[in-house]
This record gives C-alpha cells, sequence and structure tokens, in this order.
C-alpha cells in the first residue's frame, strides 16, 4: 500500500504546484520540495530522496496537489526531512540517510565537554524560559547544480528551516538546510530583522552545519544553549523550532522512545539517533530539543511517516554534534567520520561459528574489505573480528551500551576521529590476534554529495563527460541510466582514492560528431587504449594526445573516434551555439598528478554485495 504522503506536511507557496513522489519500498527522508520534484525509488532498505522518477500516481487527500510513487507494500517506511522549502526549484539530490547532531559552546584549544549544569525548567513556564530565544529562524535560498548540463545550475529556491545558538558567534543547524546555499539569513525570536549568516562547515555525513553572524546586534542580550548529556528512555523532551503553519516559535512535547544506530537520508551513514514521539513538522529542522532541565539533547532533523505509525520523529543526540564540532575545532575543517571499511556477517548460527573455530556466541564474520580501507592491509575475507578496542562484539553485531543495553558495532567505530587507531580482536583459521586499523572516512565510487557543490565535466567536440554520482541518477532516472552503470552503482566499490565512472553524458550535434549524436548515459572506459580513472586523467589524456585520432571505447565494445585536430577546431564553434561558457569546469584547469603509476590493474569488476546497508535486503550483512 502506498505511503501516505499526505502526511508529510508540504506546504508549497504556489497556487498551481504539482509534486512528484515516488514511494520507496523502506525508509524515506523528504523535504517540503519547489515544484516538480520527487522521491526518489530506491531499493528495498533505502532512504529515498528527490529525483524525477515517473511511477504509478497518487493524490494527496483534500488537496489539488497530485503524486507520483511506486506501490508498495503494507510495511512501507517513508521517513522526511524536518525542513520547509517554499519556491521554485529542483533539488534533485540523492539523500540516502540522515541524523543530525547538536552543538555546544567552544573552548579555545580544549574539546567539547556536556555542561552538566542544570537550567531548571517548569514545564508550564516555557514562555518566559531564556533558551527559547536562543533559536532562530533560518531562510535560505538554494541554487543546486544541474548535473545534466553541469557547466550551468538550477533555478533558485528558497526555505525555511531553524537554528540555534552554541556561543563564540556560531549557530547549529542541519546540513540539508543549508545545501547549495547561494544566501543564509537568520531571524531572532521577536525581531523583525534578518541577519546575514555565513557556512563555516557542513557535515554531510551527520546532516550538520555550523554557521556564524558577523553582526554584533544580532548577538545583543544572546544566552548561548548548553549541550546536556544523552537522555534515557521515558524521558520528557521539547522539541523547539519554526515548522509550517506560522511565523512565530512552536513548542511541542514527547517522550524518547529509542536510542540507537540509525541511517542518516542525507548523508548515507549510521549513526547514533534518539527517536521521540514529539511532533516534528518540515521547519523544524536544525531546532533544539529539550529535557526537563532546559538542557539541549539534540538536533531535530527527519521524521517517519506511514499509515501503520505515527509520530516517530529524529534527533541528533549531543554525542553526535560534539563530535562534529571537536572535528572542526581539530583540523579548522569538518573531516567526517572514519568507518572501517568492511562488509560484516552476524554469527549466530552454531554451526558457522563451529566451522569458523569460534568457540564462544561473539564475533561477526568479515565477507568484503573496502580495497581504499587501512583494514584491507590487515583483515581477510573469513576473519571473525571479536572485539573493537577491548570491547566485546556479540554474534549480532552488537556491544555493551550503558546498563542493560546493547547498541551496533558500529557506535564505537563512530566516536572515533579520522585518523585515529582501533585494535581489533579477531580469530583467524582458529587462531586469536590482535591488529591494528588506521580508520578513515569512506571513499564512495558513485558519491552521494557532490564536494564543492558544482560537478565536474569536459566537452571534447560536442561529447559531455561528467562522473558519475547519485545526483545524476536521481537526475537523469534510473531508466536512462541503464542496468548496467546501476549495477557497477550499486555494487563496485572505489580500488582507489580518486576513482571514478566518467560516463559520456550526452552529445551536442555538430558536423564532428556525426553519427554519435544519439549516445548518453554510457561509461567511456578507455581512450586510445589507455584505462581511465577519472575526469580529471581523461582530461590530462586528451591534452597530452598527439595522435592523429581519440579513439574512446566505451561500455559493451562500442566505439567513437574522433580526429583530434578537427575536434580541437570545432569546440570553440560547438560552445558557442550552445551557450557553453567554457569547454571544461574550472577543477579539471589543475595540473593532473598522477599517484597510482603505470602499472594499476584498473579493470573494473562488479562485487557480489551491494555497497551500502541501504541496498542489502536483509539485517543479517551489515557495512561497518
Amino acid at each position: 500500500m502506498a505511503t501516505a504522503v499526505s502526511n508529510c506536511c508540504f506546504s508549497v507557496l504556489t497556487s498551481t504546484v504539482k509534486l512528484r513522489c515516488c514511494v520507496s519500498t523502506q525508509r524515506r527522508f523528504a523535504t517540503v520540495q519547489p515544484p516538480f520534484c520527487s522521491l526518489t525509488p530506491n531499493r528495498k532498505g533505502s532512504l529515498s530522496s528527490f529525483s524525477s522518477a515517473k511511477s504509478s500516481r497518487e493524490k494527496e487527500p483534500g488537496s489539488g496537489k497530485e503524486f507520483r510513487g511506486r506501490s508498495s507494500s503494507k510495511d512501507e517506511w517513508a521517513t522526511l526531512y524536518a525542513d520547509g522549502y517554499k519556491g521554485k526549484g529542483d533539488v534533485g539530490q540523492p539523500q540516502t540517510t540522515a541524523y543530525k547532531p547538536f552543538g555546544m559552546q567552544r573552548k579555545d584549544k580544549k574539546e567539547f565537554v556536556f555542561d552538566g549544569k542544570e537550567q531548571q525548567v517548569e514545564p508550564g513556564n516555557l514562555q518566559d524560559t531564556a533558551f527559547l530565544n536562543a533559536v532562530v529562524k533560518v531562510y535560505c535560498t538554494h541554487t543546486a547544480p544541474d548535473y545534466s548540463l553541469p557547466w550551468q545550475k538550477q533555478r533558485q529556491f528558497t526555505s525555511t528551516g531553524s537554528a540555534f545558538m552554541i556561543g563564540d558567534g556560531k549557530l547549529l543547524t542541519n546540513a540539508h538546510c543549508v545545501e547549495h546555499e547561494t544566501q543564509v539569513k537568520v531571524k531572532r525570536r521577536g525581531d523583525d530583522t534578518k541577519y546575514v549568516a555565513r557556512v563555516l562547515a557542513r557535515g554531510v555525513d551527520c546532516d550538520i552545519a555550523l554557521l556564524s553572524v558577523e553582526s554584533k546586534e544580532f548577538w545583543e542580550g544572546a544566552e548561548p544553549l548548553q549541550l546536556g548529556r544523552l537522555p534515557h528512555l521515558q524521558d520528557a523532551v521539547t522539541v523547539v523550532g519554526y515548522p509550517l503553519g506560522g511565523d512565530t516559535i512552536s513548542v511541542t512535547k514527547g517522550v524518547v522512545s529509542r536510542i540507537e544506530v540509525t541511517s542518516y537520508a542525507h548523508g548515507s551513514s549510521d549513526l547514533l539517533g534518539i527517536q521521540i514521539d514529539a511532533a516534528i513538522n518540515p521547519g523544524n529542522s536544525g531546532g533544539p530539543a529539550f529535557n526537563d532541565q532546559g538542557e539541549c539533547i539534540g538536533v531535530a532533523f527527519q521524521v517517519y511517516r506511514s499509515e501503520e505509525a505515527e509520530n516517530i520523529g529524529y534527533v541528533i543526540p549531543t554525542t553526535v554534534v560534539s563530535h562534529f564540532l571537536n572535528d572542526y575545532e581539530r583540523n579548522g575543517k569538518y573531516t567526517g567520520f572514519p568507518c572501517l571499511g568492511v562488509l560484516l556477517q552476524k554469527l549466530e548460527n552454531p554451526a558457522l561459528r563451529a566451522c569458523l573455530k569460534v568457540k564462544s556466541s561473539e564475533g561477526v564474520l568479515v565477507r568484503r574489505v573496502e580495497p581504499t580501507a587501512d583494514a584491507h592491509n590487515v583483515l581477510k575475507q573469513g576473519d571473525v573480528i571479536v572485539s573493537f578496542d577491548d570491547v566485546h562484539v556479540g554474534s549480532e553485531g552488537t556491544v555493551p551500551f550503558r546498563s542493560n543495553e546493547r547498541i551496533a558495532f558500529r557506535y564505537l567505530i563512530s566516536q572515533k576521529f579520522a585518523g585515529d587507531v582501533a585494535e581489533l580482536g579477531i580469530i583467524r583459521a582458529g587462531e586469536f590476534m590482535k591488529v591494528k586499523v588506521v580508520l578513515n572516512p569512506r571513499v564512495h565510487l558513485v558519491p552521494y554529495h557532490i564536494d564543492g557543490g558544482q560537478p565536474s565535466y569536459l566537452i571534447i567536440a560536442g561529447l559531455v563527460f561528467t562522473p558519475l554520482s547519485e545526483p545524476l541518477i536521481e537526475e537523469e532516472c534510473e531508466d536512462s541510466i541503464g542496468l548496467k552503470l546501476l549495477a557497477k552503482a550499486r555494487y563496485s566499490l572505489a580500488r582507489f582514492k580518486g576513482e571514478q565512472i566518467v560516463l559520456l553524458s550526452q552529445v551536442l550535434a555538430h558536423e564532428v560528431n556525426i553519427g554519435y549524436e544519439d549516445m548518453s548515459n554510457q561509461q567511456v572506459l578507455k581512450l586510445n587504449g589507455v584505462r581511465i580513472r577519472n575526469i580529471h586523467h581523461l582530461a590530462h589524456l586528451v591534452d597530452s594526445c598527439k595522435d592523429k585520432y581519440l579513439v574512446f571505447e566505451f561500455e559493451d565494445n562500442y566505439i567513437a573516434v574522433l580526429e583530434r585536430e578537427a575536434a580541437v577546431a570545432a569546440s570553440p564553434c560547438i560552445l558557442k551555439d550552445y551557450g557553453i561558457p567554457s569547454e571544461r569546469s574550472s577543477d579539471l584547469l589543475e595540473p593532473y598528478v598522477d599517484s597510482l603509476g603505470d602499472n594499476q590493474s584498473l579493470d573494473q569488476d562488479s562485487g557480489d554485495s551491494p555497497v551500502s546497508n541501504f541496498e542489502i535486503g536483509f539485517d543479517g550483512l551489515l557495512w561497518t
């Protein structure tokens, strides 16, 4: 049965707006979007976002808005961003996982710590409490890239969200609230003046962004919030923000329902999250959640909607927020949450444990190791991980958490920083040993977000080349990408840092490329016999070529040949005819650095297991 999209509280300030929503078969995260945006059709277990995929049609009850969605089973999930978009535009972003952290006051050259000082607040006196004044409304103007026409951007649109003060002239909000921002403004409670804010750091994986406001007038009389500790089940929680339905501040109350490692839709990551039953609506994104003592326990960022569940919202806990802030403090920029880079299988079956010579009910089996991870040099397929920094790992992939609780093994990894070393206890061929692994952020062959905001591109005699990315898949629709490319995107791992799948996106018709006009979305494998590593490598090969012909080899043994001198001569005319400012993106103007050498084997092979937890159809396997 289709997910009840009508519960999403969409509100687009346009009279004749039609929203197309492709319903996923499991969890879904969504934002109030401009016209003609839709939710991506995803695989089982995936988190959906926005694209232009077409499917069956359903209408929102009681409205003129039309939605398009794929029918699914009764246990379908739909999790949505708690953010409010309005106006026109097209997000076109693949957001597969997102939960968001919260901020605390910064102390010079010191780690961020929790403030245990109690600020007693009577539930009935919320209107008079000072911490409400630390919550501000965010107005963001977005200009998203056009991934199909990578030399230009889409039409801008606006959104509203929430943020809060953490001291030292800083604010915290969600990363998706300021994604592809061209202008960010904030307004305090009870004020009618909007102040310009600047994005200092953006954590895509944890869906947190750090803002600054330079105006001294904005900070007059401000009292920044203090972060509290991780709450317990059934603790009271108050969510504060500026959701749709009005212009003034909104307060909703509930309790903590669950605390566990969960999927963050925006960043395609698994981090600690707090589930609450307080109402979270579009526009609440980036707003704080408080306990009864007035301490901030996290940041509201997404909700879960279906016909069979109600009042399920998610908050980024203070532990994740503190990690984000400490990372920024240590490095002067945000580097990201690290991962181990292994695919693990649970060891619940006694016969399986006996076959692996694991005597007790513990450990998880290593099934696949990412080539770009340091674990690739340490772990082997068939190893059993039984401990992480001397914490025993159970056969279901869980570790002890607080009192009488267990949590996913990935939680321990998320407490580390990029470059930290972890000690693993493993069983290999029946022998116990300890090994050390350096933890680093995951390298995606097909990225979920584009660093720098604008995709790379290269135009050669009208042939438009660009790297494959999830936003491009969303924008082009899965049908036009093709099953083979989708299989590579879902099953292939990067073999070295910087590897890309380079596509011939389209051909700009001209007499120099006659016969190739209908080519689109095909992977280019080689140029003049040399395997292409990424789009920068392709640009280098073209620039250094002295041969008479440029011979492009594509998937399925298709080739395209251009006369090099004719291609060079035709390029300025093609750019002028199509109104394109440059034949390549600015990042490809930098010199190419070959870090691999000529002896690296670059044959592309798809693996036999998905590269994301959202693609895996059951919980017996998980990436860590």
